[in-house]
């Protein structure tokens, strides 16, 4: 059991009951999720109970590990699997390809990461998704080069001041990376706090 407490964040809590509603209905003839980036672990400990058919799979660099360990010690679900390391551009673990995950979801990663980091993590769903999988990738995003509200342009500010390679990504180019590995948007939900989910398909065999 872990030793450190469980880390929070409100974030999380306040978004993952519209999340959830989605992902109810796009993983429901799945059965098994890779998380990539899971963070806090938050979502992973509140999503698998309600998704029992789904193993839910967490993964994240090693510095985040054991806060994801610690949720899960003090909210265990039968079907949460042993967190694992997975850098996005480093290759990836045995854990996460095999048996290869049939749903994919990440959450607020795209616009912490750099885009060479976003461009890996696409290359790497196109290696290991099935074909007629899902990919859910839940954040914000600018359409047409644009801010979609005042607040995303206050986050996007202090997002590049943090770290000048992290910030808030064009939908368009998230588009041309799915394409280009066989992922088809299948909706762009509207979400709250000026977030949105972007629903994928895989369309090509692996």
């Amino acid at each position: 059991m872990s030793s450190i407490p469980a880390p929070f964040s409100q974030a999380c809590e306040n978004n993952r009951e519209p999340i959830l509603k989605i992902l109810k209905q796009a993983f429901s003839g799945c059965r098994r999720v890779l998380e990539i980036g899971s963070g806090t672990g938050q979502h992973s400990v509140y999503f698998a109970p309600q998704l029992p058919h789904l193993v839910w799979q967490c993964s994240d660099q090693p510095q985040y590990l054991d806060g994801i360990r610690a949720w899960h010690a003090k909210l265990p679900a039968s079907n949460l699997a042993e967190v694992i390391t997975l850098e996005v551009c480093s290759p990836w673990p045995q854990a996460a390809t095999e048996p290869a995950p049939d749903a994919i979801y990440s959450a607020n990663t795209a616009h912490i990461m750099s885009q060479p980091m976003v461009e890996a993590m696409f290359t790497g769903i196109g290696k290991v998704l099935q074909s007629g999988g899902r990919f859910c990738l839940y954040g914000p995003f600018n359409y047409r080069g644009d801010y979609s509200s005042n607040s995303n342009r206050v986050f996007d500010a202090m997002l590049r001041q943090r770290d000048p390679q992290s910030g808030i990504r064009d939908q368009e180019w998230i588009l041309m990376l799915a394409a280009a590995q066989g992922l088809e948007l299948c909706q762009d939900h509207a979400m709250p706090a000026n977030n949105r989910l972007l629903e994928f398909v895989r369309k090509t065999a692996r």
